[in-house]
């Protein structure tokens, strides 16, 4: 399913009432700009949202980090815990950030995966909600064109060397990005519109064509700078 809307704030506050009819209990958060405007409504005690949320029952995860420290100004875990978990009465032992400040990124992803089966007690976790996004490349979480994660079958979480970023990423893998109940992919912006038309209109060739949930849903929620002249279907 994709829905468009006018611009991104409205995009954010649609995926804020979709958070909270959701009601999940296991949730995997991403990074980036729209992202962060969605945490920033879920914590603010002006907008309905936060009220309506039993904070204290939700396990928070993450998609993919950066192989920083947790108060590094690029850390995705820093901007989530800054726009939105600091502000709500959320349980600390449920939030689960990827202990990126690891030298070894190889242990660091071992370290998650290990993190991820415990605490949901399952060995390919079903997490209720995955927030992702798209970068014009076609990457998603951290799987980027041509990297080997695509190819990954068993582990859950992987610690691939960016080239293109001469770094290395933590990402969950395709095993566990479509054992999903929902996945959603929040894009906005007119930077994203060329991608955007190649991956729901194209062949397949991007990473984040190859999220498909194998017993979940997949909504795509985009503003219309970023899928200009297109309605939701």
């Amino acid at each position: 399913m994709i829905q468009v809307f006018p611009n991104s704030e409205d995009l954010a506050r649609a995926a804020a009432a979709l958070f909270v009819e959701q009601r999940p209990r296991t949730v995997a958060l991403s990074g980036g700009s729209t992202p962060k405007r969605l945490f920033e409504l879920l914590a603010d005690p002006n907008e309905p949202f936060r009220d309506q949320i039993s904070w204290s029952s939700i396990q928070f995860f993450w998609s993919d980090e950066r192989h920083v420290p947790p108060d590094h100004p690029d850390s995705n875990y820093r901007m989530a815990k800054e726009a939105m978990l600091a502000h709500v009465p959320v349980t600390e032992s449920n939030v689960h950030r990827v202990p990126s400040e690891n030298p070894s990124a190889a242990e660091t992803a071992s370290d998650y995966e290990r993190t991820l089966i415990e605490a949901t007690q399952q060995s390919l976790p079903k997490l209720d909600l995955i927030l992702l996004g798209l970068g014009t490349d076609g990457h998603t979480a951290s799987i980027f064109p041509g990297s080997e994660v695509l190819h990954e079958t068993k582990r859950l979480v992987a610690a691939p060397w960016v080239e293109k970023l001469q770094t290395y990423r933590i990402t969950m893998t395709l095993p566990l990005l479509n054992n999903a109940a929902s996945v959603v992919f929040l894009v906005s912006g007119s930077d994203k519109s060329k991608i955007v038309k190649e991956v729901l209109e194209g062949p397949e060739k991007y990473p984040a064509q190859i999220v498909k949930p194998t017993d979940g849903t997949l909504l795509w929620m985009l503003d219309e700078a970023a899928w200009p002249g297109r309605r939701s279907v």
